[in-house]
């Protein structure tokens, strides 16, 4: 159904070729416009580059925060402390070399691969495992402190 115009009337012919051209403008305006709104997959295209941005964001946000707890807590740790752990470092990297030829010798190779990929993927993450197992630490300490 249409709409009459409160526009009046052409009074000649360029005139009514005028307020075609600016009806066919409008309306391919509109079209446009009710397009956008119905294309889904742009939409969530959009908003999925929306919300991985702000992850983006916040990833970086929680590694520069982890980095900082960690170095609060290897701040607060006394030096005897530090030593036994990287004599404890020391003795787990000679046993996990040990362990790591034993699995090389007996392990099947899709099984060996599938456990490279996985410690590819740790150390790819390194800074994240330390810093999540750092703020670990600090969480039992502190639960450690407040029992006693």
């Amino acid at each position: 159904m249409t709409q009459p115009h409160d526009e009046p009337t052409a009074a000649s012919p360029e005139e009514l070729r005028e307020q075609v051209e600016q009806t066919r403008a409008e309306l391919g305006e509109t079209v446009q416009a009710l397009t956008a709104k119905t294309d889904l997959k742009t939409r969530a295209q959009e908003k999925a580059t929306e919300v991985k941005g702000q992850a983006t964001v916040k990833v970086g946000e929680l590694k520069a925060k982890a980095a900082d707890l960690t170095h609060q807590a290897q701040d607060k740790v006394p030096a005897p402390v530090k030593d036994k752990a990287n004599q404890a470092a020391e003795q787990a990297r000679l046993k996990t070399a040990q362990a790591g030829q034993l699995w090389q010798d007996k392990a099947p190779e899709p099984v060996r691969r599938k456990t490279a990929q996985g410690a590819r993927t740790a150390r790819e993450n390194r800074t994240l495992l330390l810093a999540t197992t750092a703020a670990a630490t600090l969480v039992w300490l502190a639960y450690r402190r407040r029992k006693r």
